[in-house]
């Protein structure tokens, strides 16, 4: 059995790596572990910067607002384990959104099966692995909505995939207006340009705006919000 003070080695990228089975993955990992088991590798996360954590908690926020609000499934984070093959990798996608009609997948200790969107966030350790690895793995899966975004300063990009019915990922351009609708959470729309602000927008508002509230509704939401800061 592999223990906590096993052997690290480091690879090209900086990632810290332990040889071991699937089983003993499960043995080792617990739930705080952020790791991926590759291969018969783990990957061993390096801590992310501020820009990967601010462009997650917002798309999350935003996401679980509307997910919930509609009653359309689950998203789950890090560390949350997917196993979209029973054969493939051990994965820990930045988000995932498990539709309700594949509430069957979402079990107590992992996601079993292809989710229905995945959303992976770049940082400098892993372009290959969200780009390449990942796409691949995701694609042969079946995951039919795939988001790769990056938010490094002068890196900045958003790209979209959904499966054609070939069961091959099309990229999925966005609007002149910058605005990206989804295909698995229907309804659900973003506007790129909201990852790349200074700071972010409100994901309340946000969420108000999307699903399309009555514009004097969020005007009064946005006019509670400023007064509730001047009152503190």
């Amino acid at each position: 059995m592999v223990t906590r003070e096993a052997p690290v080695a480091a690879d090209t990228e900086g990632q810290q790596r332990l040889k071991m089975t699937y089983e003993e993955f499960l043995q080792w990992a617990d739930e705080d572990t952020h790791a991926e088991w590759v291969n018969g590798e783990v990957i061993v996360f390096t801590p992310t910067k501020d820009e990967h954590q601010t462009v997650m908690e917002f798309l999350f926020a935003l996401m679980e607002f509307f997910v919930r609000f509609f009653n359309m499934g689950k998203i789950r984070l890090p560390p949350f384990e997917l196993k979209a093959t029973p054969e493939g990798s051990s994965r820990e996608p930045d988000i995932m959104f498990v539709a309700g009609e594949h509430a069957d997948r979402r079990t107590r200790d992992r996601v079993a099966g292809a989710p229905d969107l995945i959303v992976e966030i770049v940082s400098n350790d892993s372009v290959h692995r969200d780009r390449v690895d990942k796409f691949e793995e995701y694609e042969d899966a079946g995951v039919p909505e795939y988001w790769v975004i990056d938010p490094r300063p002068g890196r900045q990009r958003a790209d979209f995939y959904q499966l054609d019915k070939h069961g091959k990922y099309q990229p999925v351009p966005v609007g002149e207006d910058g605005i990206y609708r989804s295909k698995t959470i229907p309804g659900f729309w973003l506007n790129v340009n909201w990852l790349w602000a200074e700071e972010l927008p409100d994901p309340q508002l946000t969420f108000a705006e999307i699903a399309g509230f009555p514009p004097e509704v969020v005007a009064q939401l946005r006019a509670l919000k400023a007064k509730a800061g001047e009152t503190r």
